[in-house]
């Protein structure tokens, strides 16, 4: 049995492996939203802020020095001073994503129902409910925003099971939402 690496030890990691960071982010990616959507306004500000909080810290990686602090301190430091300079600007700074080439995500009304659930702190990790095929390649498209071809090249198939594997991963979402908002 394998030892759980720490978030530093992942943050470090990151720094020469993807998948390290894609793990840390799955680790806190409903906390930094949950700490959004209670400070903003609307879920697609607070989708908006988290977005661009994990692309600084992926494009900050270089500059963390683990230390005695949690390595989670350091993230919401960057959540920080995300939400602060939004304030400020009246708006979200999107220059991280930018800089990375990431694609604006899209907030629909099945999303919003999610971000509330995960705001409430009662929500299930919902990719988690989902086949790994469909959840690597439903957050490699709509997370990270990479293209059908490079998903493709990276999982060995062809774009077409691709887009199969995000739209299946999807459809199934938006079930478990719809379920959610009929219990409401």
């Amino acid at each position: 049995m394998r030892r759980q690496r720490s978030d530093a030890e992942l943050l470090v990691a990151a720094r020469e492996d993807a998948e390290a960071f894609g793990e840390f982010y799955d680790r806190h990616i409903a906390k930094v939203l949950a700490f959004f959507r209670r400070r903003v306004p609307n879920p697609e500000l607070a989708m908006d802020l988290a977005a661009e909080t994990f692309a600084a810290a992926l494009g900050s990686l270089s500059n963390y020095i683990p230390g005695e602090e949690p390595a989670t301190a350091w993230l919401f430091g960057i959540a920080r001073h995300r939400w602060v300079d939004a304030i400020r600007r009246g708006r979200v700074e999107d220059r991280a994503r930018r800089t990375l080439e990431m694609q604006r995500l899209v907030v629909d009304d099945h999303a919003v129902a999610v971000i509330e659930r995960v705001a409430a702190g009662g929500a299930l990790d919902l990719l988690e409910v989902l086949p790994d095929d469909q959840r690597d390649a439903l957050v490699a498209r709509h997370l990270d925003g990479r293209a059908y071809s490079e998903i493709a090249a990276e999982l060995r198939c062809s774009e077409s099971v691709v887009r199969k594997r995000v739209s299946r991963g999807l459809t199934s979402l938006r079930k478990v939402a719809q379920r959610w908002a009929s219990d409401d």
